[in-house]
């Protein structure tokens, strides 16, 4: 048993009786939903897949304060609070707007708009609801399934620190498996392994662990950190306690097994997964199981297997069409690519941003890059929204082709037309005036790139900062080196150990000396397309 670090301990020992809203914890508004739960996971390893885990399903219990359910009002205030004209001003000023013109607000629209919300990511138009809520408790009963959607929203808009803060203050009884869980799921989605491995010890002590949620998510977090011994432990004690294995946790495991490079346990597993009588393996199975066998580059079971998916498909489902898309252009199958893009679009009215880079990302790793041109074109005419990401398929294959004169005369055409270029778009451009050795350029491109809306979430690549210093070597140009550095420093990189070398010396010819050594540098962020493309199965669970 692992030693608790002063959080779990106070966790365990806590009898305060704090009032739920923690404005204390986090400085922004927050808000309250139904008692629904969201897990988004994603983990990648060296030379295999990248792999994302998304949890979520809406459960009653009790927070509905027998309210009737009203028809579809809600859907009018999601669309008023999505697409306000000025966000700074927050939820809020809808919902008072709202009560302001004689309307009502009942507790199951606010969860519902929150549940829509959360599914598009607006998480903290989402927390500010809850805040709403919480100032008026003479109103709405919180439970713990909607303190631990608030501790979860709390983690992803403001960091884990601020969950922890408010999970503290909680008073015991919203502290139950569904909070403690929520947390849990923060401290995994931050790879914070000590505290979650302290925290799921807790769990332990309380008789938390009565199913599979906790071990898939301690699952995920240790496929994040290449410990496939450690997923084959979980299940273990699973098995030892009687916890039934449901259709995610073995899923992970067969995702585990492929990762290690043993199809034969792959196959076992599988084996073991399809006679046991609580489990239909669904397209998620199969689409991760055609992902191992193209990583062990046997493609005829890979195709095998993407049949199944097809043939499991319910409703009108999208997203299997967007894994099928992907799997069918690392197999390089470019026919196959086509037939499920035409039966997409014969399905469904509209395909959504996320359906054409699919498409065009498989196309491009086959060098079709006529058919993608095509899509790109087709997508510009019809695209719900700009996304930058679609573009810069194109621009890369360009780069990596050496075709240099088109990265920068297509980089015009999709800014012309209304494309917005980011952070990645800039870093591209970058190193296209790097190989054509334009120092300023290249370095007028970085800058933009820092400077981008939602650069927060962008980390530059230590091998093309190399290349940059490396062309500053070669001419002489210190200062547009230093100019860097500056950049990176005041981006915090100095504090990040891949970057150190770079900039933690006090000699900038020190370090223009070590340029050449590009070996030893592992490249994370430029992983081929075939590791990135390959989601995981979306997860319905409930904490």
């Amino acid at each position: 048993m692992m030693t608790t670090p002063p959080l779990q301990s106070s966790l365990q020992n806590q009898n305060g009786s704090l009032s739920l809203s923690s404005s204390l914890w986090y400085s922004q508004s927050h808000a309250s939903l139904v008692p629904t739960k969201r897990v988004s996971v994603c983990y990648s390893y060296k030379g295999g897949v990248s792999v994302t885990c998304s949890i979520s399903k809406i459960h009653n219990y009790g927070t509905v304060d027998y309210e009737r359910r009203p028809t579809v009002k809600w859907n009018v205030l999601y669309k008023r609070i999505s697409l306000m004209d000025n966000p700074e001003f927050g939820s809020a000023s809808v919902l008072n707007q709202w009560e302001n013109e004689g309307k009502t607000l009942t507790k199951w629209e606010l969860c519902r708009v929150v549940k829509e919300l959360r599914k598009y990511r607006k998480h903290d138009r989402a927390l500010q609801i809850y805040d709403w809520i919480n100032n008026r408790p003479e109103r709405f009963r919180i439970s713990a399934s909607d303190a631990a959607i608030q501790l979860d929203l709390i983690a992803r808009v403001h960091g884990v620190s601020s969950a922890e803060g408010f999970f503290l203050n909680l008073v015991n009884d919203l502290k139950d498996k569904r909070t403690y869980g929520a947390l849990l799921n923060a401290y995994v989605h931050s790879r914070s392994r000590e505290k979650a491995e302290s925290l799921l010890d807790v769990m332990r002590s309380k008789r938390y662990l009565i199913h599979s949620l906790p071990f898939n998510l301690m699952m995920t977090l240790y496929m994040n950190l290449q410990e496939y011994d450690k997923v084959d432990m979980l299940v273990s004690e699973m098995k030892e306690k009687c916890i039934q294995l449901d259709i995610y946790t073995y899923n992970i495991w067969l995702s585990s097994c492929g990762s290690q490079g043993s199809i034969e346990k792959m196959e076992q597993v599988f084996e073991q997964m399809s006679k046991d009588p609580t489990i239909m393996p669904n397209w998620s199975t199969f689409s991760t199981m055609a992902a191992m066998y193209i990583k062990m580059e046997l493609f005829d079971k890979a195709e095998e297997c993407l049949k199944k998916v097809e043939g499991r498909i319910l409703g009108r489902d999208r997203v299997p069409f967007h894994y099928l898309l992907s799997l069918y252009g690392s197999v390089g199958n470019k026919d196959e690519v086509y037939r499920v893009w035409n039966t997409y679009k014969s399905m469904f009215p509209s395909i959504p941003n996320l359906g054409y880079h699919a498409a065009i990302s498989s196309l491009v790793r086959m060098d079709d890059i006529e058919g993608a041109g095509k899509l790109y074109e087709e997508w510009v005419s019809v695209r719900p929204s700009d996304d930058s990401r679609i573009g810069n398929l194109l621009i890369c294959w360009y780069l990596k082709k050496g075709k240099f004169d088109k990265v920068l005369s297509f980089f015009e055409h999709m800014t012309k037309g209304g494309g917005c270029p980011n952070a990645t778009t800039w870093e591209l451009l970058s190193e296209c005036h790097i190989a054509e050795k334009r120092v300023s350029d290249a370095l007028s491109c970085l800058k933009k790139a820092f400077m981008t809306s939602g650069s927060k979430s962008w980390k530059p690549k230590p091998i093309k900062l190399l290349a940059f210093f490396k062309l500053c070597r070669d001419q002489d140009n210190m200062e547009s080196a230093e100019v860097l550095i500056e950049l990176l420093k005041k981006s915090g990189y100095d504090k990040d150990e891949a970057f150190a070398s770079l900039i933690g010396e006090d000699e900038l010819s020190n370090r223009m000396e070590t340029v050449d050594r590009t070996d030893d540098i592992v490249d994370n962020e430029n992983m081929d397309d075939d590791d990135s493309h390959v989601l995981f199965n979306q997860v319905e669970s409930n904490f």
